[in-house]
């Protein structure tokens, strides 16, 4: 523990932005870094706590105090080394990761955490710039052959910790490039995507061979991957999306949220995309049904897309502004977050349900919506009942679904496999050995644990790697 008071001595203080009216004229990141005498005041206030509860929080386990100590004495080439030690892509989630270890932070009893997330992303930053992150080749190659199906966050830890362990493995993505949802669904103005272009010639230093615009299951027979290779893993994420099966939803502007975003940044890649019906926002009053990130992410899209006024609604009660810490802490509470997107111009609006759309032409104009009421039942659980009364109107002619995903998309692959799926529709695999119900077939990420966060993700991969590892060797090395 490098400074004993500086929890006491020095105020929490975090990243900074642009201003919105500069920030919404483009599609780039727009995080101002601390400088590094700032950050290594940030690293002295960790308390280095008898139990550190912002393990418990993070769910890829990060050494958080020794890297903050580390930053605290400006050791950044040690710093970096613990914080590789856990986490394949801190880049990743030093930029859109929640920070469930900030919540578990001891110092967020007072409402002042570490600035952990903060911390994190310079830490990997001054890696790369300094040169520090090169590839990991494994001692010795072990003749085994892994598909990695899927390239998402889970699909490339659990490709680039399978190669480190001298396996040959190879990452089918049926997109363009690898990403997953990371590329085509998280906005650049959140994460560039140079930096998963980084992180893949890494791995194609390390052995990963990537196979591109292939579509398992659809382009090429699931049948062959069993007979090239002698491990699989199904990393392919949860896609399919929650509709909303309400009258007029036929009606030409109502879209799913993905479809709108990942068609943005194309936009921005200069990737062509399939579809000939393009969707902006400009000039629109836009609504996006659902509170979570892909909603927010909509919202920030939209405002870029310069649309007319932008409105997001959620069917559940506006939670607390302030978390019971006595109920909750260290726990990942319940309570209103505000994105740097909302902060950009949104109206929110909340305990709201959309009854139908309307429409003229066959283009919609509006949503029919009433207020609700939830209520513990005899169980404790909360109970949806219609406000009378509350009907109402609301202006739209841009509708965006961002009600998040229901399972995986069970056509093609998963249909092929005839794999056994949980009560949700995932594919149905523990966390202690992430085999399937079919030998040699694993599962990882969203496509196994449903939608989730991309620290989850990359936890998923890196432990499904080392079950793989044990599979086909008999033991493993990879750290869990």
């Amino acid at each position: 523990m490098g400074k004993v008071t500086g929890f006491m001595d020095y105020a929490p203080r975090e990243r900074s932005y642009e201003k919105v009216e500069d920030r919404v004229e483009h599609y780039r990141e727009f995080l101002i870094p601390l400088p590094d005498a700032e950050l290594s005041r940030q690293g002295a206030r960790c308390m280095d706590c008898g139990i550190p509860y912002c393990h418990q929080g993070c769910p890829v386990n990060n050494i958080i105090p020794d890297w903050n100590d580390l930053v605290y004495r400006r050791e950044w080439k040690r710093a970096s080394d613990v914080l590789h030690s856990t986490n394949n892509f801190p880049e990743f989630t030093g930029r859109i990761c929640p920070a469930p270890c900030e919540a578990a932070c001891t110092l967020n009893i007072i409402d002042e955490p570490v600035t952990i997330k903060t911390i994190e992303c310079a830490i990997v930053d001054r890696a790369w710039s300094e040169g520090w992150i090169e590839p990991q080749l494994p001692p010795h190659k072990t003749g085994k052959t892994v598909a990695v199906i899927g390239s998402g966050p889970a699909g490339m830890a659990c490709a680039q910790q399978l190669a480190r362990a001298g396996h040959d493995v190879t990452l089918f993505e049926k997109n363009r490039t690898i990403g997953g949802l990371l590329r085509y669904g998280i906005p650049d103005f959140k994460m560039e995507k140079h930096l998963i272009d980084r992180r893949a010639g890494q791995m194609a230093a390390e052995g990963v061979t990537v196979e591109t615009g292939v579509h398992v299951g659809v382009d090429i027979p699931i049948k062959e991957i069993f007979d090239r290779f002698d491990a699989v893993a199904l990393a392919g994420g949860a896609e399919q999306p929650r509709d909303l099966p309400v009258p007029g939803r036929e009606l030409d502007g109502i879209h799913f949220a993905m479809d709108f975003l990942t068609q943005q940044n194309r936009r921005v890649a200069e990737e062509p995309f399939s579809t000939n019906k393009e969707i902006w926002a400009t000039d629109k009053h836009v609504m996006v049904i659902g509170g979570g990130d892909t909603g927010s992410d909509c919202v920030g899209t939209s405002f870029r897309h310069k649309a007319a006024s932008v409105t997001q609604i959620e069917i559940m009660p506006k939670p607390p502004e302030r978390e019971n810490k006595e109920l909750t802490w260290p726990n990942w509470p319940m309570k209103l977050r505000t994105s740097t997107s909302h902060e950009e111009g949104a109206s929110r609006d909340w305990a709201l349900t959309t009854k139908s759309f309307t429409g003229e032409d066959g283009k919609v104009t509006g949503l029919e919506t009433v207020r609700v009421d939830w209520q513990p039942d005899d169980d404790g659980r909360l109970r949806m009942s219609e406000v009378s009364g509350s009907e109402e109107v609301i202006k739209a002619d841009l509708v965006l679904l961002a009600m998040g995903f229901v399972h995986p998309v069970h056509e093609g692959m998963i249909e092929d496999l005839k794999v056994d799926l949980d009560g949700r529709g995932n594919v149905s695999a523990d966390t202690e050995d992430y085999h399937t119900s079919i030998d040699g077939v694993f599962a990882a990420g969203d496509m196994r644990r449903g939608q989730s966060l991309v620290v989850w993700a990359i936890r998923e991969g890196r432990q499904c790697a080392r079950a793989i590892d044990e599979f086909l060797m008999g033991h493993s090395e990879l750290p869990r």
